[in-house]
């Protein structure tokens, strides 16, 4: 008597794993994509400089006005709102503030903003300036 043979299965593609590696990647490239997404400044005239370097993304813009007032995200902040808000955003430590002031700013009110940075716990602060 001769061995029975087996009917051969054939390879199946599984698709619900795929999708689901689908599913991931578009979350994936939607969070990058919302991180990539830039904050609305202010039209400024930023002092140039011969030495500039390309900072990473800031956490957060602090846009001062000639007329010596701090605007945040599109809100006008006075110095202890402004070190309030940087103090409850979490883990100061890691957040990365970049000032960013007009040439017609008088040096105290860039000095007060970098005080304020600084009592509030930002240690990384970057300072924004157009290249010569």
């Amino acid at each position: 008597m001769l061995p029975q043979r087996r009917p051969r299965k054939k390879g199946r593609v599984e698709i619900i794993p795929m999708i689901d590696v689908m599913l991931f990647l578009l979350v994936f490239f939607i969070m990058i994509t919302l991180q990539m997404i830039t904050d609305k400044g202010l039209k400024l005239d930023l002092p140039t400089s011969s030495e500039t370097k390309v900072l990473p993304h800031p956490h957060f813009v602090l846009n001062i006005v000639k007329d010596g007032d701090v605007v945040v995200k599109g809100k006008k902040m006075s110095l202890d709102q402004l070190q309030a808000f940087l103090a409850g955003n979490g883990d100061t430590k890691h957040t990365q503030v970049t000032i960013a002031a007009d040439e017609m700013v008088p040096f105290k009110d860039f000095v007060h903003v970098m005080d304020i940075c600084q009592k509030a716990g930002v240690t990384s602060i970057g300072i924004a300036a157009k290249p010569a």
